[in-house]
């Protein structure tokens, strides 16, 4: 679906005329059917407001421009997937497995790697398997280089956050 097709194609569908979501988001009813045909697009703040509006991420009024992926566990996130904050608005860092509610679920890399070990192997993918690769991929995501201050870099080698 092209980009400004999906604006219009979640306003409708939720029964929604164009005055009505601009006055939602506080713009004109013009502001909004210049984006859904195309021409211009919302600012940062409005896609906040739009997102909200919609329960739908950022990333999915943008029409997904790019993949997201847990910081925590690696999964990929679509709009089920994506966690919430405390006060409900979408975080696109996190599944809502890892972090519901403003916080995370799993504390350690060892919990969630035998959570997803416990979990994910399969007859064609055993434990030990299943294993190796989890503890060779999760350090590399976000949350846990930032919790351990140690970062892999691309030749496998350990470097500290905070200069090299």
């Amino acid at each position: 679906m092209e980009k400004q097709n999906i604006i219009t194609r979640l306003r409708t569908g939720r029964g929604m005329s164009q005055d009505e979501l601009a006055e939602r988001v506080f713009v004109t009813r013009q502001a909004v059917s210049r984006w859904e045909r195309g021409e211009t697009v919302p600012s940062t703040d409005t896609l906040r407001l739009l997102s909200q509006v919609f329960d739908v991420s950022i990333n999915t009024l943008l029409g997904s421009p790019r993949k997201l992926v847990c910081q925590c566990c690696g999964m990929p996130l679509d709009d089920t997937s994506v966690s919430r904050e405390k006060d409900g608005t979408i975080n696109e860092e996190y599944c809502r497995w890892c972090y519901a509610d403003g916080q995370f679920v799993y504390t350690s890399l060892e919990t969630l790697t035998e959570f997803l070990v416990a979990h994910m192997s399969r007859p064609d993918w055993p434990p030990e398997q299943a294993r190796a690769y989890f503890q060779e991929q999760l350090p590399r995501l976000r949350h846990w280089q930032e919790k351990g201050g140690e970062a892999p870099r691309q030749d496998g080698e350990l470097h500290r956050d905070g200069g090299d």
